[in-house]
């Protein structure tokens, strides 16, 4: 193998995708530079163009190496719990497990990558970048659709509508939680337990609290302002 080939190989092509990726998740999309990932990978910028085109590509295929894997096992897990039911709606637990427990296993994996993908995930749900939510919006399609259906029909007495501002709390939680705990010693002081194996049935139990929670009195707020309006 020539020394260019060798350069343009699958293990430099793995090595620029780790560099970008830490970057963007510490700084940024915006202000992550080309030369900083380059620096970072020990590459030139002829190799990232060789195996990305541009920095938009490369932050696709940042999300799309894990996002896909993480996709495909959170479907594999709801159609698991599904055969199980036999056809019966699943209890509103064996959803939020399938699709935010995979998450906190992945968001566990600090030796093959997965956390730092996690804290990135999380980082684009609150810093916006149109270009990276329509990406997202477009993968995340088919998961959304057949978990939302799920929950659907585990809590038809649920208004639909309240199930999906319960699963955009639900997601912003998680994304907070696993982002780190630096928040937290902001109001306490001194906190140093980042183990991902009590953060996770802290957070489940969290999530499905929010998920029972009694409804909110606004279709009586919705019904007394139509009546005022008439």
């Amino acid at each position: 193998m020539s020394e260019t080939n060798h350069k343009q190989g699958p293990e430099t092509r793995a090595r620029i995708l780790d560099a970008a990726e830490s970057l963007f998740t510490t700084h940024g999309f915006e202000a992550t530079s080309m030369r900083m990932i380059t620096g970072q990978a020990n590459v030139n910028l002829a190799a990232v163009n060789y195996h990305f085109g541009s920095k938009d590509a490369l932050i696709q295929e940042v999300f799309r190496r894990r996002l896909t894997d993480l996709n495909r096992r959170r479907l594999a897990a709801l159609e698991m719990a599904e055969r199980a039911a036999e056809g019966k709606p699943l209890k509103p637990s064996r959803i939020v497990e399938a699709f935010f427990g995979v998450s906190l296993d992945m968001a566990a994996d600090t030796e093959g990558g997965g956390a730092t993908f996690m804290r990135l995930l999380g980082r684009t749900y609150t810093e916006p970048n149109a270009f990276v939510r329509q990406f997202l919006a477009e993968e995340y399609a088919e998961v959304v659709d057949r978990f939302m259906g799920a929950l659907y029909d585990a809590l038809p007495d649920v208004p639909r509508e309240e199930i999906l501002w319960r699963f955009h709390f639900m997601m912003g939680a998680m994304s907070y939680a696993i982002a780190g705990t630096d928040a937290l010693r902001l109001f306490t002081g001194d906190f140093d337990d980042k183990d991902p194996a009590r953060l996770a049935p802290r957070l489940m139990s969290f999530l499905l609290g929010g998920l029972r929670a009694p409804l909110p009195g606004l279709q009586a707020m919705d019904d007394s302002a139509r009546r005022n309006a008439a």
